[in-house]
């Protein structure tokens, strides 16, 4: 099954990542919230876990590799220095944990999703957007 994914940052203007298309495991068409995250954080951790750690053989980016990465906001080399393998479980148990403290918001198209019970419509034009909540740090003193 294929989501369409944006995700965002509270304070910015443009996304971190544009819209795109994530491959996850069959979810039905009415998830609840907390199979959508279980199942992207599935995907994410595999993919990083299949990419091979170590460097570039070629130690700068050619013009168009910079162009296609700045329209996702990120420049970089694509190298993992850290060789040890994400453990999927941690890694899902950190998100849902990381959604109910409300670190992070979940809108399918326009309807934000509050709890990881809720069930929603999910075809393939549905846009899942993840949006990563910054708090304010101060005093009143």
């Amino acid at each position: 099954m294929f989501v369409i994914v944006n995700i965002k940052q509270a304070g910015r203007k443009h996304a971190i990542l544009e819209k795109q298309k994530l491959e996850l495991d069959d979810i039905g068409p009415k998830p609840t919230v907390k199979e959508l995250i279980t199942a992207v954080v599935k995907q994410q951790v595999h993919a990083y876990n299949t990419k091979k750690p170590g460097t570039n053989a070629l130690p700068y980016l050619t013009s168009e590799q910079m162009e296609g990465q700045a329209a996702n906001g990120k420049i970089g080399f694509g190298s993992i220095y850290n060789e040890e393998k994400a453990d999927l479980t941690k890694a899902q148990e950190t998100a849902l944990l990381a959604f109910e403290d409300s670190m992070y918001a979940i809108f399918a198209n326009e309807e934000e999703l509050k709890q990881l019970s809720d069930h929603f419509d999910l075809n393939p034009d549905t846009v899942i957007t993840f949006i990563r909540l910054t708090f304010l740090s101060g005093s009143i003193w």
